[in-house]
């Protein structure tokens, strides 16, 4: 697939990949080590998509509010 017709969400994991092939091995592994047992911010994001991605954050915020009003 050439570059013209990439979504933007392909280009980015395309950019990420080829990071993380020119950075050094050692590093890499130990990033993926902890990305599989916390995940990751950005491919929860890229997963869900923006409008996804704005009810997670509303989410956390009504969670926060609601945390604040009751249990303080």
């Amino acid at each position: 697939m050439s570059s013209d017709n990439e979504t933007p969400e392909e280009r980015r994991e395309r950019l990420r990949q080829e990071e993380w092939k020119n950075n050094n091995p050692g590093g890499v592994f130990n990033d993926a080590t902890n990305r599989t047992s916390n995940g990751s911010l950005v491919d929860l994001v890229g997963g869900l998509g923006w409008k996804g991605t704005g009810i997670l954050i509303l989410v956390l915020i009504v969670g926060f509010i609601i945390y604040a009003v009751f249990f303080r």
